[in-house]
């Protein structure tokens, strides 16, 4: 069988411009914090390993705290996060678990207080990382530390 190289097709490029169209379009909707949030939180949902250590230092850089991101896949049992960021991460495990019985209720949830173009903003960054998770995870690389 033929190794499977993601990186090599005109489908991964498009995938990244997608990536990068929701960035665009969440830098007016969303602060920088928060699209990282959701790349992390989806990127442990799906257990991207090249993505959480990828984003993890992206929040770092951005002023992240080690504690927030110590505790981001139990947010809902802390009170680290603001309402804002709850409602993006709500949005964002909608997206992530979209056909997870436990999640069915996830589309009319409360997202306020995010406006439409945020939870559509959220919503875009969440479908473009979960996308990237996928052909990472099912890649078969290996992460390794530098």
């Amino acid at each position: 069988m033929a190794e499977f190289s993601p990186t090599t097709s005109e489908p991964y490029e498009a995938l990244l411009h997608l990536a990068k169209a929701a960035d665009i379009n969440a830098a007016s909707a969303l602060s920088p914090l928060t699209v990282e949030l959701i790349k992390l939180r989806v990127s442990q949902i799906n257990g991207c390993a090249y993505c959480l250590r990828l984003h993890t230092r992206d929040a770092l850089a951005l002023g992240e705290s080690a504690d927030r991101i110590a505790v981001l896949s139990a947010w809902r049992e802390t009170s680290y996060f603001t309402d804002f960021e709850q409602a993006a991460l709500r949005v964002a495990e909608g997206v992530a678990r979209v056909g997870h019985p436990s999640m069915a209720h996830s589309a009319a949830e409360d997202t306020s207080p995010l406006s439409r173009e945020e939870v559509r903003a959220a919503k875009w960054v969440a479908i473009a990382i979960d996308a990237l998770n996928r052909l990472s995870v099912t890649s078969g690389s290996v992460i390794s530390p530098d």
